[in-house]
This record gives structure tokens, sequence and C-alpha cells, in this order.
């Protein structure tokens, strides 16, 4: 199993680009099984979960090409099966997105029930409910959601809890639905918007998407289309916090900042400088230690529960006492043990975590749990006196792309340690 060894102390600085959105990607690429023309997608992120993305529909029939380009030309026209088989779903929870398309387009799908990060509970009931109000048949067994609908109809839909994944589904599968659907209570991520945006290329008819109301018009087919994904709003939120918690001063070219708001407001009320233009964000951090910054998580546009474990580590060599409230998964703390084995301060009672600052903390052996869980690891041996092996880093690849290069590429000392 693969490692990063961080040799702490370098202050980063420089400019780098940001890398398509993970979360935005994956939903796109399920979508491709809702038309029957060639989808082109530009702008993809080199991750393990792209990959097992692929790996999925490709053994159900998809044809998937890789250009000079590096752009991907997917063809789903000529599927041969309806089953996401567990081997390739039980590494990722996204697989689920498949369930929408396949049910909209051919009318059955047999999806094993996925896996994915270990962060607590994100039920598939919400999609699987709101399904069935549409008009599918759905039954588990042996580990598999089968479903069954001759015709998905449009129906009026509102969701027991916010879910993005629920939201995404939902929106495929009443693409070519009869009728009109109205989804509310829905995620307004900008992944949401941004999937909505790639339907419409296609040809469904979207409105409200980004709001807690989306309307869509069914239609017969769909087309295919040519697609950038936008760029990834949380890898840039992390390496804003690698800066600040380095005293450092980077640049990030090609990410939206009004996708990052709320990070940006806690990043200058813990000391950073930051200017931004439409397509880019700076940050210079001066202060010897950060302003403690209090964070309660909570779906957008509030503040991420994917930056709640980079936040951590801000708050950990600050100079005083910060709160965290998670509020969106309830075992999303897994990093702070950890965190507290470098010298950190930082105890936690149910969802919420008291962060005492301290002055210094110290590389040492630690084993990331989950995605971000991973990145925080790596920002603190980034901080951190002495070297840093972090363990376990197939979780960092199924959610940055190349991490080690792009924070080498601005000065940090980090080496990827083979199996």
């Amino acid at each position: 199993m693969e490692k990063l060894l961080i040799k702490g102390g370098k202050s980063l600085s420089g400019k780098i680009s940001c890398s398509g959105a993970k979360n935005a990607a994956l939903p796109m690429i399920a979508a491709t099984i809702l038309c029957d023309d060639k989808v082109v997608l530009k702008n993809l992120p080199y991750l393990q979960d792209i990959t097992t993305m692929f790996e999925l529909l490709g053994s159900m029939g998809s044809e998937i090409l890789l250009d000079e380009n590096m752009d991907f030309t997917i063809s789903s026209a000529n599927l041969k099966d309806i089953e996401a088989r567990y081997e390739l779903v039980k590494t990722m929870r996204a697989s689920i997105l498949v369930l929408g398309p396949l049910l909209s387009k051919y009318g059955k799908a047999r999806i094993a029930l996925p896996g994915g990060c270990a962060i607590g509970s994100r039920p598939v009931n919400f999609h699987l409910d709101a399904l069935k109000q549409m008009g599918a048949s759905i039954t588990l067994r042996n580990g598999y959601i089968e479903a069954n609908a001759s015709q998905l109809n449009g129906a009026n839909i509102k969701f027991e809890g916010v879910t993005v994944t629920g939201t995404e589904n939902l929106m495929m599968a009443a693409t070519l639905a009869k009728g009109q659907t109205i989804l509310t209570n829905v995620a307004k991520e900008p992944e949401i918007a941004d999937l909505a945006d790639m339907l419409n290329s296609m040809g469904a008819k979207i409105s409200g998407a980004g709001t807690d109301k989306i309307v869509i018009d069914g239609v017969d087919k769909l087309k295919g289309t040519i697609f950038d994904i936008p760029a990834d709003r949380i890898e840039a939120g992390t390496y804003l916090v690698a800066a600040a918690v380095t005293k450092g001063s980077i640049t990030i070219d090609g990410i939206n900042p009004n996708r990052l708001m709320k990070v940006i407001d806690k990043l200058r009320a813990a000391g950073a400088e930051i200017d931004y233009n439409e397509d880019s964000i700076s940050i210079n951090m001066k202060l010897e230690f950060p302003n403690p910054v209090d964070i309660t998580t909570a779906p957008f546009p509030e503040f991420p529960t994917d930056m709640q474990a980079q936040f951590s580590v801000i708050n950990a060599i600050s100079s005083g006492t910060a709160n965290i409230y998670e509020t969106v998964f309830e075992n999303r703390f897994m990093h702070i043990l950890e965190l507290n084995r470098m010298g950190c301060d930082i105890s936690v009672k149910g969802n919420h975590a008291v962060i005492q600052g301290v002055k210094s903390i110290y590389g040492a052996q630690v084993m990331a749990t989950d995605l971000r869980a991973s990145a925080s690891l790596i920002l603190a041996g980034l901080c951190a006196e002495g070297e840093t092996v972090v363990d376990r880093i197939y979780h960092i690849d199924r959610g940055y792309e190349r991490i080690e290069e792009k924070l080498n590429y601005l000065g940090a000392n980090i080496i990827r340690l083979p199996s």
C-alpha cells in the first residue's frame, strides 16, 4: 500500500491550476447512459473514482475513448447489461448514480448497494422512495437494488432530507419521464447546476437547479453533447488551506470564487489576505499563528462538510480555541485521533470538536480513514516539525489529482513511497 512521506516546514508559494471537479464529473459520466449519441467530456480529472465509473460503464457495454487532447468520448448506445456489480460498486458510493439513468432509459436496473468513504450514513432510501413515486417497482435482494418501470411518470417529490446524489439521480431519471417532475427540498450545490447545464445541452428541459426547487419537463430522447467539467472547488479550498497553514502565498487559476465564498470568509477570519477575480483566487498568510475560527458545516451555500477536516488543521495551530460542529455526517471526525498523535489538542463529543491551538505539531506516522481526512493529514504534515508518513493514501487518490506533484510544485517536500 503506497504512502506519502512529508518533510514539514516548507512555506508554499507559486501558482497552480485547478483540476476538473470529481463531484461534477461522476454524475455527468452516468448521464451519458441517457442518450444513444456520443458525449464528449473535457477536463476530466485523472482519479481513481473516475476510473471506477468508467469501468462500471464499460462493464455494461459503453464504449469509452481517450483522444490526443485528453478528452473522453463516451458512447452508451449499445448497453448489453443493466447491472452494476458489487466488485465495482463497493469502493464508491457515487455508483448509485447509474440507477436513475438506467431506469429511465431502459426501464430496469440492478445495482449493488454502494460502498465508499466510511464517514457516516448516506442512505439510498431517499433515491428509492422518490423513484417509487415516479412509478418504479423496487426491491432489495441479496445486497442489490432491483428496479423496474415500463415508464417513469412525472411527480411532485419532496425529499425527506437534502441529498446531493439523490437530487442528481432523480433529475436524470426525470429527463425521459412522461410529464413534469417537480423536486423540492433538493441540494443546491454548484455540481447540481453543472449537471443540469449538461443535461440541457443534451436536450433536457430543466429549470431551477441550484435553488431548492427543480422543475424537469420530460422529453422523448436526449442527444450528444460536448461539455467541459468545471473546476473542483474542494481541491481549490484544500490548497488555499495548505498555503494558510504554511504561512505561504499562492494563486489558484481556473476556479470560480463564488463557489467558495464561505471558505474564503473563514480564511480571512483566520488572518489570510485573499484576492480573487472571476477565475482565480490568491492567498497570502503572514500571521505567525492563524486566528481560531468557529465552523458549522451545512449544505451549500453554507460551509462545506468537505472542508471541515482541513480547517481542523488551521485551528490546531491557531492562537486560541475554536469550535467545529459537523451537521452533515455523523462520523466525520475520524481524522481527529490521528491529528492528536501529531501533537494537536482536540477533543470530540458527538458532532462537536473543541480545538485548542498549539505552538507546534510534530511529524508522525498516521493513517487516513477517508478522502478529506487524508487531505487534513497531508496539510498537518506540511506544517509539522520533522517527517510525517501518511498511510492508506488510496483515499486521497480517489479525489485529488496528483496532489503531491501540485504541492511539490509550490515548494513542498513530499515523496510517494511504493507499496
